[in-house]
Formats: C-alpha cells, sequence, structure tokens
C-alpha cells in the first residue's frame, strides 16, 4: 500500500521552494520529503527526466538533454534562480544534489549558486578532505574512529603508481578516493568497488586504470568480513552554528550488486547505534563539517567494532527511511536556512523496513533465521518503498510495480545467491 503523508501540511509551516539537480530515486525522495513537511513542489533539473521523477505531481522537471556539460548544468541552474526571483513574492529556494560529483560542481560556483539559492554546502577545504576516502581514512585514524586498515595509490602523474608490499591480506577492497574524479573515465569492467582476489587481479586493476586516464587516488582495503547485513547507514545535517541537529541510522538487509550501483542499499530497517552515532559526531565535528552527511560503516565480526568505510557530502540515494521513520530530512535545513532558528536533534522514533525489493526477493538473501523473523516483524507493520507515495498517479503506480520488478531481474543475473562477504 503506497504511503500517504503522516499529517496535513502545518498552517504556520514556513514557504518553502526546492530546486533539485539530478533525476534518480534519492532526488525524488528529498521532493517527496519537502512535499510531505511543506507542500513544496521541487523543480528538478537533469539532463533526462527519467522514471523516478517522471509523472511526478510533486515535481516539475526541467530537461537540458543527455549532451549537457556541467556548465550547461549550472547556467540551467542559474535561468531557474533568476525566474524564481523575479517572482512577485517568491522565496529563495534551497538548492540540494544527490551525487558527489554534482555536490563538487555546485561548490565550484558556489558564489554565483548563493546570489539565488540557499546551499547547505560544506567549505571547500572540508569537502576536499572528507569526500576523499583516503583522506577520510586518515582523519578517523587521528580521531579514534574506527576505520579499515587502508593503502593509497596515487595515479596523479599520468604513469602506474609502483606497487608496494601489502599488509592487508587477500581479498582486498579497492575502490577510488573520489567518485567526482572516477565518474570521468571509462574502461572494459569498470565497477563502483572491487574485490581483487591477488597481486595479479590488482596489477591489472593498476593497468586499466592508468589506460582510461585516471589521475587521482585509488583505495585500497582490508576486507571486513560478513554479508550485507553487516553494513549501516548513518544520516545526519549539521547546521551553521556546527550542531547535528539530525541524526539516524538503519541496518542495511540488502545491497545493489550491478556494477554502477554497487553498495547502495536496496532493503534496511531503522534501529539505534548509540556507539556509532557517537563517533558519526565525533568525525561531524572534529571535521567542520556542515550540510547533510551519510556514513557508510560495517560491523567487523573479529572485534564487534563498527568500522567506518566513508562519508558521503550529501544526504545519501536512500534517505527517505529517515523520513518513513519520523524525523523528516527537510525539516534542519529549512530550519537552519529559511527560519534560521535552532532545532532540536530531530532521530527517527519509528522502527521502519525501508525496502526497493519485493520480500520474496528480500528473503532470499537474509540467511540468518532470527533476522528474517524480526525483519518480517517490522515489515508487517510498515514497509515503505520511496517512490510509491500514495497522492501520485496510476503511471506512478504501474512505474514503482515496474521497478521492483526490474530488481528482481537485475538479482538475478548479477548476485543470485547470497555469499558470505557480500560481493
Amino acid at each position: 500500500m503506497p504511503d500517504t503523508p503522516p499529517h496535513p501540511f502545518a498552517a504556520s509551516a514556513p514557504e518553502v521552494d526546492l530546486v533539485l539537480l539530478g533525476g534518480d530515486i534519492g532526488i525524488y525522495a528529498l521532493a517527496r520529503a519537502f512535499h510531505e513537511k511543506y507542500g513544496t513542489v521541487a523543480t528538478v533539473v537533469t539532463r533526462k527526466v527519467a522514471g523516478p521523477v517522471a509523472d511526478s505531481s510533486i515535481l516539475r522537471t526541467v530537461e537540458i538533454g543527455m549532451g549537457a556539460s556541467e556548465e550547461d548544468m549550472i547556467q540551467a541552474l542559474m535561468r531557474v534562480g533568476r525566474d524564481k526571483a523575479a517572482r512577485p513574492g517568491g522565496t529563495r529556494p534551497v538548492l540540494l544534489a544527490n551525487a558527489d560529483f554534482l555536490v563538487a560542481l555546485m561548490a565550484a560556483h558556489r558564489k554565483e549558486l548563493g546570489e539565488l539559492y540557499h546551499l547547505p554546502l560544506l567549505a571547500d577545504e572540508v569537502l576536499h578532505a572528507v569526500a576523499d576516502k583516503a583522506s577520510f581514512s586518515q582523519i578517523c585514524t587521528e580521531i579514534g574512529v574506527p576505520t579499515p586498515r587502508t593503502e593509497v595509490l596515487d595515479f596523479s602523474s599520468g604513469t602506474a603508481p609502483e606497487l608496494p608490499e601489502l599488509d592487508l591480506g587477500w581479498p582486498l577492497v579497492a575502490k577510488a578516493s573520489r567518485s567526482s574524479a572516477y565518474n570521468a573515465v571509462s574502461f572494459p569492467g569498470k565497477r563502483k568497488v572491487f574485490e581483487i582476489e591477488d597481486r595479479h587481479q590488482l596489477m591489472d586493476l593498476i593497468a586499466r586504470l592508468t589506460s582510461a586516464g585516471y589521475r587521482d587516488r585509488f583505495v585500497l582495503q582490508e576486507m571486513i568480513p560478513g554479508d550485507d547485513t553487516a553494513m549501516l547507514s548513518v544520516t545526519a545535517y549539521v547546521d551553521s552554528q556546527g550542531a547535528v541537529t539530525l541524526l539516524g541510522g538503519a541496518q542495511v538487509l540488502l545491497e545493489e550488486h550491478t556494477p554502477g550501483a554497487l553498495g547502495n542499499p536496496a532493503a534496511m530497517f531503522t534501529t539505534d547505534l548509540p556507539e556509532v552515532f557517537d563517533q558519526s559526531v565525533r568525525f561531524l565535528q572534529h571535521s567542520g563539517y556542515r550540510g547533510y552527511a551519510n556514513f557508510d560503516v560495517k560491523i567487523d565480526p573479529r572485534d564487534s567494532m563498527g568500522k567506518f568505510f566513508e562519508v558521503n557530502p550529501r544526504i545519501g540515494r536512500n534517505n527517505y527511511y529517515m523520513t518513513a521513520a519520523g524525523a523528516n530530512v527537510a525539516e534542519p535545513v529549512v530550519a537552519d536556512l529559511i527560519e534560521e532558528r535552532e532545532l532540536r536533534r530531530l532521530v527517527p522514533r519509528e522502527e521502519i523496513l525501508y525496502s526497493i525489493v519485493p520480500w520474496m526477493l528480500l528473503r532470499r538473501y537474509i540467511v540468518d533465521p532470527d533476522l528474517r523473523a524480526r525483519v518480517r516483524e517490522i515489515g508487517r507493520r510498515r514497509t515503505v518503498h520511496p517512490l510509491a507515495y500514495g497522492i501520485e498517479g496510476a503511471k506512478r503506480r504501474a512505474y514503482v510495480l515496474a521497478a521492483k520488478a526490474n530488481q528482481v531481474k537485475k538479482f538475478l543475473q548479477h548476485y543470485p545467491r547470497p555469499s558470505a562477504d557480500g560481493f
């Protein structure tokens, strides 16, 4: 049953305008959160109007074409912003994106965009530090936040880096230090995350990255044992004064396994993670963080500690689990930038199952019978899909059904049965 708004819009709610750059499921989830809380009809600027944002009554789309450059995106945002500024009685919109390279693009143009929009962005030096997985790991080590053992390969010279002796064990995990730089290259077998079995496979990956013209750092990390259910997601917002005004988390049950989306949660349930939350706040306050943050953490069965993998300098694709559980993600940014008021920290109040896959597929991958029983009970009370918003029309409902069916097809192709390490 599609979700409907939890309550009517408050009469005293501020007038809120929202512009979103991108067009994926996370963008729709943001638009939905603002609509549920403030009745906002968002403007979505995207290269292509794809299924997640098509035929929706809660947003308007501005399509700029698949061939649009980054400069074209900025110019489109400027046009939208100027148009809104010219309307009588119009309010200054909040501008958000939900992909690392788009956040980096907005930061590079913060001066001109900031004249038209509220921009909940990190300072340039903080963004550079925390969005880089290598420096993220270094910061964690400095402040005592657990993180996997890490080695860094530097491709900035344009030649293959020398491979040092490694003490990480095999297999190991390899991934780009900054996804914004990795998006710029293409090569056969490209994946978001690589499981590397031996030194020969690692040398092959280094050769492919060099040939593709990759010019940034690549991170090698020890493999933390455990399948997808060992993963945790933490979502936060830090206001302009440095206060953490949104904080919540979930245990992941199943991640996506297509090469380009590997690691994105497909199902999870909200839960309290006090130690991990304390460490998240420590990182945010130490680093001078501002705006939305999304941490990826994995429980290491060898010491039962949550090892922090990265922080995304944005709210994350799967942010709707927070809104559905009672901590609407729109409220902290509105309180911070529009109302300019202090906000008592929002935390999720309800235990809910967030899932973009059918239950019969999800249960296939939850091998622990006790966990499966717990998840089934939570799901019976409330299961949410970010795209299944009850006020939408028949086309949207048909799309959600088709998207679920497509998830079944993708899992059977790329991850037909659960594995011990999630690869």
